[in-house]
């Protein structure tokens, strides 16, 4: 696949000096990716422009209300009832600070021994997002820490912590890989001198971990489909498992499947999605640093490897279903209907937002792993 080239902006120059430097004159998709949304100066995360919302590219189930951390705050108030001592909350990958924001705030009001014995710790990789935290987290500055991954790692290991991730592994990148008759080839990215613009350049895959990863899946031997591996965020949760102490649950939000509904044959070109402006496409090659690039979760995989690393499956479920189970029903409120605008009828409309069935809720699952005993 070819595309025409959008800017020929200093990401781009970036990308193409690494293409030029390997012997096949291609690089991985997954180090495309990784440019394209963390490169320190020129990548979608780390530039300061606006992500979510209406001015943004996409929103997210925070961007709807406080409904969702008000959620999460009720679970952190059950987590915390069969501790003692200090609770820790840690938040990765926290963009703009507003989920924990909503539940800071929903803890403080609602439990204030909880909030007094509470303890918040923010890992987020880009400057430009800690900014934004730091700001929407002024009001709890007394007990809110910002670490690195390393700092995080270093200080382990972390008893009665949640660790808390929502829409993080679907932003880590991923390669892709494609079944061809003679076997299964990587989908490398390279350059079109003739056209001037980035190109699919596909290769023999012979050994390491990508086939490792292919055998123990079992993945289909469909012809011409074609499938995301997200290597980094198995990664990222064995290294997050073997940090956690006793009585610690890692609870990850988002957008995916088990292996048998992500590799089914109507997936026959994956699932990479760009969103621009509010608009999905299937074009990663064009726009390099100026959109949004993600792949649904294998949440089977994120099982199986915290399995391997001490975490025992609390469950998994959808999000809808963790709402209603955490009461959000009963926090739909009568109110005056000739004001639309009220708190309480903009608060009823973010809750039937989040619960009708092709809204988030339904899309978003909720995986909770836990690892030993409460201390």
């Amino acid at each position: 696949m070819k595309t025409e080239q959008a800017n020929d902006s200093p990401l781009l120059q970036a990308i193409r000096e690494q293409i030029e430097m390997q012997p096949d004159r291609a690089i991985s998709f997954r180090d495309y990716m990784d440019l394209c949304l963390y490169h320190p100066n020129w990548g979608y995360y780390m530039n300061s422009n606006r992500k979510i919302g209406r001015a943004g590219d996409f929103y997210t189930s925070a961007s709807v209300g406080s409904v969702l951390g008000d959620m999460l705050a009720a679970y952190l108030r059950s987590f915390a009832e069969t501790r003692t001592g200090e609770i820790c909350l840690t938040e990765w990958g926290g963009g703009d600070g507003a989920l924990a924001r909503q539940m800071l705030d929903a803890i403080r009001g609602g439990s204030p021994a909880l909030y007094a014995r509470l303890r918040f710790i923010s890992v987020e990789r880009s400057p430009v997002h800690r900014s934004l935290q730091s700001e929407a987290l002024a009001p709890h500055t007394g007990l809110v820490s910002y670490l690195t991954a390393e700092e995080w790692h270093a200080a382990g290991p972390w008893h009665n912590t949640l660790v808390l991730s929502n829409e993080l592994p679907d932003a880590f990148p991923v390669y892709r890989i494609i079944r061809r008759e003679a076997g299964w080839r990587e989908i490398r990215v390279g350059w079109d001198d003739e056209r001037n613009c980035l190109t699919e350049v596909e290769r023999p895959l012979v050994g390491g971990e990508l086939e490792a990863f292919i055998r123990k899946e079992a993945i289909p031997l469909r012809a011409r489909q074609r499938f995301e591996v997200n290597l980094d965020a198995l990664r990222w949760l064995r290294a997050v498992a073997g940090s956690l102490g006793n009585g610690s649950v890692l609870f990850t939000i988002d957008y995916g499947h088990v292996r048998e509904e992500l590799y089914a044959p109507h997936r026959m070109h994956g699932t990479l999605l760009c969103y621009r402006k509010h608009q999905a496409s299937d074009t990663p090659l064009q726009f390099p640093g100026e959109q949004d690039m993600t792949a649904h979760v294998n949440f089977s995989a994120l099982i199986d490897v915290g399995k391997e690393a001490g975490l025992e499956l609390a469950g998994l479920r959808s999000q809808k279903q963790f709402l209603l189970e955490q009461g959000l029903l009963d926090e739909l409120s009568d109110h005056d209907a000739r004001d639309p605008f009220s708190p309480q009828a903009r608060r009823n409309r973010a809750i039937r937002q989040l619960l009708l069935s092709d809204r988030m809720s339904e899309l978003f699952k909720v995986l909770i792993q836990k690892k030993g005993e409460p201390r």
